[in-house]
């Protein structure tokens, strides 16, 4: 592939791992002008830590003896995929504003631009760490979708991030069938830092701030909302925002800030601005027990809802709240594990719900992973520190551990169509945590297929999914003009009665707004060995009755095809509190060794 020289970068930053790189701004500079190379390099080269970050969480070589910052996660860290090389294609950029170096922006065009050319290059796996906020845009003028599915055309399998606008429905990005949407879920991994009350109370918070306050010494405690300066708005006095806190009152105390709006980071800032010794940073509700870390300027640590509710209650009834902040250390096979991150973007899907997304979750919370030494762990102006490894969290470092796994698939079968390499994660996927409970979301409820798609990734298990559900680029042409009315190709015009958008042959099932009974197609193929037999098991939705048929498969050969249906009815009457609710099932193929899972999704009309 060709290598684009520029700032800081040239044909000999290509090595056997990053084999060539690009950089595509046209789009970009038509609307905001020429590039400020303040937070970015006019090249290849990555400023800002993420690409560095999702990059080699793909593909990164194994190194023993790496830490983040302040000595957390020490350990050996590798890519998913370490064997693999990387060809790079750069589209994001600064903001022009207030927090450049903080936020970043995509255009249509340039990335478009991009996925031609990494379809030219002969790339195997796109990994797209990005997403959107807001309405879904039509296929025809998502640049993403059309991308995708130029490269679906060629097999080059394509896996997206689903956003970080959770945990509101409806806000999963990404939508096209032919992608690989990902949302995000923990590690069995915390970064244990405990908070000591001045009433001998422990609160467990999480940090990965390698300044520390010293051993034992008691400092007061403040909660922002009663140190702010006057005029601050009154629905914002507990964020700690900048310029926000009064000096006088915070002054070399413990203070505690929630989550938000503004930087988690930048939270900490004001705080030391503020002249804060320490910052404890608490969920709100909606964020549960979700705990993101941070290499915060100043000693601090996060909490939980739960946590910083007792905090607050303490600080309210005591005269002079204190505490100190004990040492923190890494601790592993926390449990439960995986949960969902409440930030990870939910379903249903906003363009079409007949297509359950996201796909799969898999690690996007405190992801450790390689990072720029160009930009500081927060990215903060101020912040001078240089780390080679980072700590951070999104749906962008979940992306790229799917993306991994389709690497190794992609590899071990080779002849596989994007659609089935998409099927085999999907269907090995997991609804159970590593106990063998449910996996819950964060917020303690028992997540679904609107939180996790299929599941929990299984790379291993995707390996050998037994059977698979295929597609071609006509079956994708096909459902665009049953979703959409949209011909996104010159060369096919759309039927006159083209499939229903839910008879797209995809490893999962989702009807919308089912009032009496339908029924679905489906066909998989073996790609496990000659005479499989499988038996199918079905787990029925409340209120719907999930009839498959027929309900056992044999196939003489691997590559053999075998069809069947899906009848959905509707069984007697509903309460009311289940209208426009997505109630989930499933049916699962078994040949005693292989499970082949696929959800089913039904929404009461």
């Amino acid at each position: 592939m060709k290598t684009a020289e520029g700032d800081s970068f040239n044909s000999s930053s290509c090595n056997r791992k990053v084999i060539g790189a690009r950089y595509y701004l046209k789009a970009y500079e038509a609307h905001n002008g020429r590039l400020n190379t303040t937070y970015a390099y006019r090249s290849p080269r990555d400023h800002d830590g993420h690409g560095t970050h999702t990059a080699s969480t793909v593909a990164g070589r194994t190194v023993p003896g790496v830490a983040a910052l302040g000595g957390f996660a020490a350990g050996t860290a590798s890519g998913g995929a370490p064997l693999a090389r990387l060809a790079i294609y750069k589209v994001c950029w600064p903001i022009p504003g207030p927090n450049p170096n903080i936020e970043n922006t995509c255009f249509d065009a340039d990335m478009l631009a991009a996925m031609d050319d990494a379809v030219g290059d002969g790339v195997d796996v796109m990994s797209v760490s990005i997403g959107s906020n807001g309405k879904p845009p039509r296929l025809p003028d998502d640049g993403i979708a059309m991308g995708a599915l130029h490269a679906a055309r060629r097999g080059v399998v394509v896996v997206c991030s689903g956003g970080n606008s959770g945990p509101a429905p409806a806000t999963v990005s990404n939508l096209a069938p032919w992608i690989l949407t990902v949302g995000a879920s923990s590690i069995d991994r915390s970064f244990n830092s405990p908070i000591r009350l001045g009433n001998g109370m422990v609160i467990m918070g999480q940090t990965v701030t390698p300044y520390q306050l010293p051993a034992n010494r008691t400092y007061p405690m403040v909660y922002a909302a009663h140190a702010v300066v006057p005029g601050t708005p009154a629905n914002v006095t507990n964020q700690c925002l900048p310029n926000s806190l009064s000096p006088k009152k915070v002054r070399g105390k413990i203070v505690v800030c929630l989550r938000g709006s503004g930087l988690r980071v930048g939270k900490g800032l004001e705080v030391k601005r503020a002249g804060g010794a320490a910052i404890v940073l608490g969920n709100p509700p909606m964020y549960g027990s979700e705990v993101p870390v941070d290499a915060h300027v100043l000693p601090g640590t996060a909490v939980s809802m739960a946590g910083v509710n007792t905090i607050l209650k303490y600080i309210n009834s005591s005269a002079n709240p204190t505490a100190y902040l004990d040492r923190s250390r890494t601790v592993v096979d926390v449990k439960p594990s995986p949960v969902m991150a409440q930030f990870s973007s939910r379903g249903p899907n906003a363009l079409e719900p007949s297509i359950l997304k996201p796909d799969v979750t898999a690690p996007g919370l405190n992801i450790l992973a390689a990072w720029s030494e160009a930009s500081s762990p927060t990215k903060l102006d101020g912040d001078n520190r240089v780390v080679k490894y980072n700590i951070i969290s999104g749906t962008s470092m979940s992306c790229p551990h799917v993306s991994a796994t389709a690497v190794l698939l992609k590899s071990a079968h080779p002849d596989w169509s994007t659609a089935a390499i998409r099927s085999a994660i999907m269907t090995t996927a997991t609804a159970y945590n590593a106990e063998g409970g449910p996996i819950m979301n964060a917020d303690g409820t028992v997540a679904g297929p609107m939180d996790y798609g299929s599941g929990h990734i299984r790379p291993r298990h995707a390996l050998d999914p037994g059977l698979v559900y295929d597609a071609s680029f006509q079956d994708y042409l096909l459902y665009a003009c049953a979703s959409e009315g949209a011909q996104l190709d010159h060369s096919f015009p759309c039927p006159a009665s083209p499939p229903r958008p839910h008879e797209l042959n995809y490893p999962s099932v989702a009807i919308h707004g089912l009032n009496g009974a339908t029924t679905v197609h489906r066909t998989v193929t073996n790609v496990g060995e000659h005479g499989a037999h499988y038996s199918v098991a079905v787990v029925e939705p409340m209120g719907f009755s999930v009839k498959v048929s027929p309900t056992s498969l044999a196939f003489a050969r691997t590559g053999e095809k075998k069809s069947f249906t899906i009848k959905i009815a509707a069984t007697g009457k509903r309460s009311r509190r289940l209208k426009r609710k997505y109630l989930a099932g499933s049916y699962t193929w078994s040949d005693g060794v292989h499970a082949v899972r696929s959800p089913v999704v039904v929404l009461v009309a």
